[in-house]
């Protein structure tokens, strides 16, 4: 994956973000990403109610990976619709990730090898799913999220920063 494109957003007048002097990197919020151990996943009910839960999950090959059973809401809700958005557990230095969940394939060789040992560096032995674990028949499934758009900072107003992919 490319380098994203970086921009303010538009905000409502009074937010301050047409004062804003510097741009986050986006080296900076991968490293963020990668060493988050708590993300929240927002995803939409069939009735358009919104649906939020904590997830544990790796952020690899400019993705993020993560374990759920089909019978969860969270998945059933992204099977119908991927869309969703995920958010770092920090409100005053933030990352908000937008972008679609798909079930990967099953996985094995390298990448399977990679995700196993992401995972044994995060949660350590109490939760380090590999490959065997990642098949529909026995823990659901592997899922990823691709980064459509990404909102941060750190320093509100001064660094609001939106990458686009």
């Amino acid at each position: 994956m490319s380098q994203p494109s970086s921009d303010r957003p538009e905000m409502p007048e009074g937010y301050g973000a047409d004062t804003a002097t510097r741009y986050l990197t986006w080296d900076d919020l991968i490293a963020k990403l990668v060493e988050a151990k708590h993300y929240w996943l927002a995803t939409t009910r069939e009735d358009g109610r919104p649906h939020v839960v904590p997830r544990w999950g790796v952020w690899l090959d400019e993705c993020f990976w993560y374990d759920g059973s089909p019978a969860t809401i969270h998945v059933r809700n992204l099977e119908r619709d991927p869309s969703c958005v995920l958010h770092l557990e920090d409100g005053w230095d933030v990352t908000i990730v937008e972008g679609r969940s798909l079930r990967s394939d099953p996985i094995t060789g390298d990448l399977g090898e990679r995700l196993a040992a992401e995972y044994a560096r995060k949660y350590g032995p109490d939760y380090t799913p590999g490959p065997d674990s990642w098949s529909d028949e026995i823990a659901g499934g592997l899922r990823f999220l691709r980064p459509e758009k990404v909102l941060a900072w750190s320093d509100f107003p001064n660094d609001v920063t939106r990458f686009t992919f």
